[in-house]
């Protein structure tokens, strides 16, 4: 397409949108990048001026910033045009995203029945489940056609198809699910022959609506699928989920992950596109909880004040022993989280993780303390500084902390995703700051008990 040709009304947003080159066409990946850049007006004012394949085009991709509010911001009439020519599932996702309650009301209901149909059907399922991803427009034939009658009704629906790399094959009178055939099958089929000749039929993977989006990435990844279909209790065929359908769901997923556990909500948008008050909002709530969780620790040094004032060598190490703690806490609830979100963990293996993280903590905690240790031993011999003349008690008290600390830190924060996920929580929530604040205050009670039973008669 030549956008030098846009009309002069498209004004700075079309001169925006032009490409660098000349002789260069841009990519649609670059339009969108394109279209990113500007303002939603702006952009809504472009998508204006494009052939409606163009826009649909630019509109069907998730990288869209903003998409929803760009569409919303279109002129109503041009609007319901687009979304019709829109995948259901697309749609579904756009109405979700409109802060404008009585915009996305006055669309859609001018949509025609059959797309109003679907995305209410779409938008009845909950988030992160196969309903809430597939989409109602995938290839479906009935069991009595040819291979021949198969391949000229792809020809026929290909457009509106979401993928016919799948076609499903369904029973003529109840419509439940038969077999797959997949397209390179279908070409390599007899054009006379029964389509069920080269159908799958037995072993045929599919989810149920409600099944979690987590088990339907696992399934497509284990069987190499290009789709999945998604089956009521009587096997019909409800939807389709994509493999490119999981990627973009996983890839907001794991976003809003990392952003969680970073010790904050999740954004919901570009970090560039978030307001000054929007940042805040996100943010301040998370660090106020972890600060009122920080004040612990102070009082968990006033209940050993005595202690302190008695041995004040022994406040040299509290940053040591907070960070260890922290540490090997943040790095079990990293493992759990993710091995749970790949499906490679199931709850019920709390047990198992709990055997296997015991000794692992005793064990790094135990070469941490070595290292405490001789560094107390190096610094004592070599004049850097004097721990006073029970320096070797001092060591042991530090050595036998940091085993106790952070085997405590790996089986807290292998645990907590596994309680989270029981009381039907997000284990992301299980943040690396929440984490370490939980031990930090647990390993200074552990530091000063340990100094207590070992130091007491000497310094204490």
């Amino acid at each position: 397409m030549n956008f030098q040709s846009f009309p002069e009304r498209a004004g700075r947003a079309a001169r925006i949108f032009l490409p660098t080159g000349l002789a260069t066409t841009p990519s649609l990946a670059e339009r969108v990048e394109q279209l990113n850049g500007l303002t939603v007006p702006e952009a809504a004012q472009v998508l204006t001026t494009l052939p409606e394949g163009k826009a649909l085009a630019l509109l069907a991709r998730p990288e869209l910033h903003h998409a929803a509010e760009i569409v919303s911001a279109l002129p109503i009439e041009q609007a319901v045009r687009l979304l019709k020519g829109t995948a259901h599932d697309r749609v579904t996702d756009l109405f979700q995203a409109m802060d404008d309650e009585g915009r996305r009301t006055a669309i859609f209901a001018r949509l025609d029945p059959a797309t109003a149909r679907a995305v209410e059907h779409l938008m009845h399922y909950p988030q992160r489940t196969a309903g809430a991803m597939m989409t109602t427009e995938f290839v479906s034939v009935p069991e009595n056609f040819s291979v021949a009658d198969a391949l000229a009704h792809i020809r026929k629906v290909e457009k509106a198809s979401e993928t016919i790399y799948a076609i499903y094959v369904l029973d003529r009178l109840h419509g439940n699910l038969v077999g797959v055939v997949t397209l390179r099958r279908l070409i390599m089929g007899e054009a006379d022959a029964n389509i069920l000749t080269v159908a799958r039929r037995d072993g045929v993977v599919s989810v149920t609506p409600l099944t979690p989006q987590e088990e339907v990435a696992r399934l497509i990844r284990a069987n190499n699928l290009l789709a999945l279909p998604v089956l009521d209790e009587y096997a019909r065929v409800l939807g389709i989920v994509t493999v490119d359908d999981v990627i973009d769901t996983m890839i907001a997923d794991t976003t809003e992950d990392a952003q969680k556990f970073g010790g904050m909500e999740a954004l919901g948008k570009p970090y560039m596109k978030i307001s000054m008050a929007g940042m805040i909002q996100k943010r301040a709530g998370w660090l106020a909880a972890l600060f009122l969780g920080e004040m612990l620790t102070a009082s968990a040094m006033q209940h050993f004040e005595t202690e302190l004032e008695k041995a004040i060598v022994l406040t040299l190490f509290v940053p040591l022993i907070m960070s260890s703690g922290g540490n090997s806490g943040s790095q079990a609830t990293s493992l759990i989280i993710r091995a749970l979100a790949l499906g490679e963990l199931k709850l019920s293996d709390w047990w198992r993780v709990a055997l296997r993280e015991l000794p692992t903590g005793l064990v790094l905690g135990g070469i941490l303390g070595l290292v405490g240790f001789a560094r107390i031993a190096l610094w004592q011999s070599a004049g850097f500084y004097d721990y006073g003349p029970h320096w070797q008690l001092v060591g042991l008290t530090v050595f036998a902390a940091l085993i106790g600390i952070v085997t405590f830190g790996s089986m807290a924060g292998s645990m907590l995703p596994f309680l989270l996920q029981k009381l039907r929580l997000d284990p992301a929530s299980a943040s690396a700051p929440f984490v370490a604040t939980l031990v930090d205050v647990s390993g200074l009670v552990i530091y000063f008990s340990v100094a207590l039973v070992i130091l007491s008669g000497t310094l204490l």
